[in-house]
């Protein structure tokens, strides 16, 4: 394989709402360039990035995939990477890896929710990018349209470079405004083969109109420039292009480019246009931490992705910034504080690995089997450690819990569980033993049944969701006390403890609190701290519905005792009896936990999203804009919230994101007390 110099590499990742198009157009860019074998397909399940059984049923991006394309000497890194939000994270640490981004837009579907979302990350990594309007052969494709969608959604500075003539079946070519050529496609090209035509009289103004719009907007981003043009000067192709990467690269313009993957129209200029348009990694060093960021170290590398290959293992991909590695060599993790050796050392292209000799700053690589690295790991050199920042990758949103479907799999289970993880950051699990479940945590249910397809075909185990458990609390609103007496005598030493308890509510948040109240040496000293025991277990198995008591305190100020027959269990026992004895005389209350929700939908969906809270006994805080998208701020009950997800999918048609954390513990109503009480005691008994 070759090596390429920092200066001969673009690391691009292809970004768009689920369905534009990308996946086809990366496959369709490695196969116009000649870097592949065949022209894959969504649909037969051959592309080049789309290649695990769940992408290939389900005939969309899971995974980020990682192919290239070589151009004009230069190697074209082609990052892929899902549309689905279920999937964002995959987006963000592919974005990571990247130092610009072609945002993919349906030339039928327009900007949707998928786009905007990822064009906040690029704002916020200040990336440079292009738009590229897919799909222009399908019905229905309407290309100003798109753009004017854009301008509306996206961004007002978006100036268009090409313009297609026709669309649909109708689609034949292309006019590039930087050329001024118009390029007409043959039927049946199958690497965009084209030939040079007069523009058509038809599409004469149109072209003017645009070309003005495009010099104008080049030229007003730089001050000679627009002298020159207000002067009527012709301004030279080489410096105009030299101008577009210079706005581009500070933000002032967005070009946009259109085609067909299908077609493989517009593919060629879209792979020159990135070679001269977008920064080769020496233009733009990484982010470092703030205490190293005026020198950069020999050895800056990070991993992005790891992902499990049948017979193989784990494949780690990792971005180079800084210095070069070889087959063999070695690296620091800084993170884990261990030597990897870079054994078969490789460049992706889809699923297949090349191997290489070494690679330079800025590349792309992989490397199987390595012993302690995981995804955001940073690689370093072990005199110069340095860990880059970490990946911000979004908070799960959705949580349910799994269950094996045949009993003894539970170690597979979480063997599994924690082998996907690895591959997905994204997505958590836990075992909670107050609940008794395996809870996941992630991205929505999509995201879910992607966990349990992977479960069943990596690791033979078959589970299920259900709906998770909600971890209430018990508190007492009154105050009372009692006696808790435990007497035994089963023939030789008996067993005997004899204790008096006051408990009373504390305030929200406080505990539990113990008072000796002792005096006169009634219970011996060494006994009370078991009385105390007793309590606290005891409320750890509640009142009303088996829930841990919370907030209150106990006090022990009477009781008496036998010389023989006393012991620390004898009290712990009388604790346990006293604390049953009398919690269910303080008014004992259940406790709900609430979360705070904050939901991100558009303004024609704002009355069914408040509606939807509402109905889950939720109460709104307010609303306010933020962005294109109005937020409502509200607490829910966390037990109203079980695949929230998918309702507010559905509600804003796609378009509504949400975010939610703990809030705290309030007193639940009535109805809902009476149900969990009786949804305990059915289990009680059905255990029993």
């Amino acid at each position: 394989m070759k090596v390429y110099g920092s200066s001969a590499i673009r690391n691009v990742a292809f970004v768009g709402h689920g369905g534009s198009g990308k996946t086809s157009l990366v496959d369709a860019l490695a196969w116009v360039a000649g870097s592949t074998r065949r022209h894959g397909s969504i649909r037969d399940g051959t592309t080049l990035t789309d290649y695990s059984p769940d992408e290939i049923e389900r005939q969309h991006s899971i995974s980020l995939g990682v192919g290239f394309a070589d151009w004009l000497d230069t190697k074209i890194n082609l990052i892929d990477t899902p549309g689905y939000l279920d999937y964002f994270g995959e987006v963000v640490t592919g974005l990571h890896a990247a130092d610009a981004a072609v945002v993919v837009v349906s030339g039928t579907g327009g900007v949707e929710v998928g786009t905007e979302k990822v064009w906040e990350v690029l704002d916020q990594l200040h990336l440079p990018r292009m738009l590229f309007v897919s799909l222009l052969d399908k019905e229905h494709a309407d290309f100003e349209r798109a753009f004017h969608d854009i301008r509306a959604h996206l961004t007002p500075k978006v100036v268009p470079v090409e313009i297609p003539i026709g669309e649909g079946t109708g689609f034949q070519g292309i006019i590039n405004l930087f050329s001024g050529h118009c390029h007409a496609y043959r039927k049946g090209a199958t690497r965009g083969e084209n030939e040079v035509v007069p523009i058509p009289p038809e599409y004469q103004a149109r072209y003017q109109e645009y070309s003005e719009y495009l010099t104008e907007a080049v030229a007003s981003t730089d001050d000679r420039l627009i002298e020159r043009y207000l002067a009527g000067e012709e301004i030279p192709r080489s410096e105009f292009i030299g101008a577009v990467k210079q706005a581009m690269m500070a933000g002032q313009i967005v070009p946009l480019f259109c085609g067909s993957a299908t077609l493989t129209y517009g593919l060629r200029t879209l792979l020159k246009k990135m070679v001269e348009l977008f920064p080769s990694p020496d233009e733009t060093p990484p982010v470092m931490p703030s205490e190293e960021a005026w020198q950069l170290p020999p050895l800056v590398g990070r991993v992005f992705k790891i992902m499990s290959e049948p017979h193989v293992g784990d494949i780690t991909l990792f971005r180079l910034f800084a210095g070069e590695v070889k087959n063999g060599g070695e690296v620091w993790n800084a993170e884990h504080e261990t030597i990897e050796k870079l054994n078969h050392l490789s460049i992706q292209q889809g699923r297949e690995r090349i191997e290489t000799d070494r690679l330079s700053a800025g590349d792309i690589g992989s490397v199987a089997k390595l012993r302690d690295t995981h995804t955001g790991d940073t690689f370093c050199q072990r005199d110069r450690p340095v860990r880059l920042p970490p990946i911000p990758l979004p908070e799960p949103v959705a949580t349910a819990a799994v269950m094996v479907k045949q009993r003894g799999d539970e170690d597979r289970l979480a063997a599994g569980l924690h082998k996907l993880h690895e591959e997905d950051p994204t997505f958590h699990f836990e075992y909670s033993s107050e609940l008794g479940q395996t809870l996941i945590h992630g991205m929505g249910e999509r995201h879910f049944e992607t966990v349990l397809n992977r479960l069943e075909r990596k690791f033979g185990v078959r589970a299920e969701l259900t709906r998770p458990k909600v971890a209430y609390r018990e508190t007492l609103k009154g105050r009372a006390e009692g006696q808790g007496k435990h007497k035994k005598q089963t023939g030789g030493r008996g067993q005997y403890g004899d204790c008096w308890i006051r408990i009373a509510p504390r305030p929200r948040g406080e505990g539990y609190r113990f008072v000796d109240r002792i005096v006169g040496g009634v219970i011996p000293n060494k006994y009370i701290p078991a009385v105390d025991r007793g309590i606290q277990e005891a409320a750890e198995r509640g009142v009303i519905a088996g829930y841990p008591l919370v907030d209150f305190q106990a006090e022990c100020f009477d009781g008496s005792y036998h010389d023989v027959d006393s012991s620390e269990m004898s009290f712990k026992m009388a604790g346990i009896l006293a604390f049953r004895s009398v919690a269910s005389k303080a008014r004992p209350i259940l406790l709900e936990p609430l979360l705070d929700v904050e939901v991100w939908a558009p303004e024609e969906s704002l009355g069914d999203v408040m509606g939807d809270l509402s109905a889950r006994r939720g109460h709104i805080l307010g609303t306010d804009r933020d962005g294109r998208l109005t937020r409502v701020r509200s607490v829910v009950p966390e037990a109203e919230m079980y695949r929230y997800s998918t309702t507010l999918h559905s509600i804003t048609h796609g378009r509504g994101t949400h975010r939610q954390k703990f809030n705290g513990y309030v007193e639940a109503p009535s109805e809902v007390t009476a149900r969990v009480a009786e949804e305990h005691q059915r289990e009680h008994i059905a255990a029993t």
